[in-house]
């Protein structure tokens, strides 16, 4: 599915969100930038817009962009992101404790085992690595029905004509609402090996970044 939108997943992006994602991964790369990491792991990098953003935020950190679909590491490479994976984010191809960071967007809630994609998160973190996730999530109550509107009624449509595949866009929101948001998100990622787990919400809500601390092991 990823394969065959990827020639037009930059632009479904950034219309559908009305070009706010573009912030949303600005800020999670200011957040990464302050902790100071020197090898980042950016996990379901898709077409590399937050390796690009983390390139640019930590100009000497070395950074390794994963994905499972070849197509969006090549759309990747073309827009200039230098090291490129083609991973499976549950059986990651490294070593135990290979990076300070790992980031994932928009790519978690897409992964067959949310926590066993946060052990293995965690397998190759090193100790008192930083995980940063950034995911959509559901809206205070002042914009949940109109966002459930436009989810359901209106994204799926729009999506069918930029990308010319419908079927691919037709579970996004089901997805959406399953995935585990706020406590219960802080639950699931201190509950697969993280500490000090925390929260924030961007857009009233339409996204949220999380963040986390790898747990010692001998803890």
């Amino acid at each position: 599915m990823f394969d065959r939108v990827a020639a037009r997943y930059d632009l479904a992006n950034h219309l559908l969100s009305g070009g706010i994602d573009v912030l949303w991964r600005a800020r999670a790369a200011r957040m990464v930038s302050s902790w100071r990491p020197r090898r980042i792991l950016d996990l379901a990098t898709g077409s590399g817009d937050l390796a690009i953003a983390l390139a640019r935020a930590l100009p000497e950190s070395e950074i390794t962009a994963a994905d499972f679909s070849a197509q969006m590491l090549e759309l990747a490479r073309r827009k200039g992101v230098r090291h490129t994976v083609l991973a499976d984010a549950m059986q990651l191809p490294f070593p135990e404790r290979s990076f300070d960071c790992v980031t994932v967007a928009f790519g978690l809630r897409n992964m067959s085992d949310w926590g066993g994609a946060l052990r293995e998160m965690g397998r190759v973190l090193d100790a008192h690595g930083h995980l940063l996730i950034l995911d959509f999530s559901i809206p205070a109550r002042w914009l949940r029905g109109l966002y459930r509107f436009y989810l359901h009624s209106c994204l799926p449509s729009l999506a069918a004509a930029v990308t010319r595949q419908k079927d691919a866009y037709n579970y996004l929101g089901a997805s959406i609402e399953s995935f585990p948001s706020g406590d219960a998100m802080l639950r699931l990622i201190e509950g697969s090996g993280f500490q000090a787990a925390a929260a924030r919400v961007n857009s009233g809500g339409i996204a949220t970044i999380y963040t986390a601390e790898r747990r010692n092991r001998d803890q």
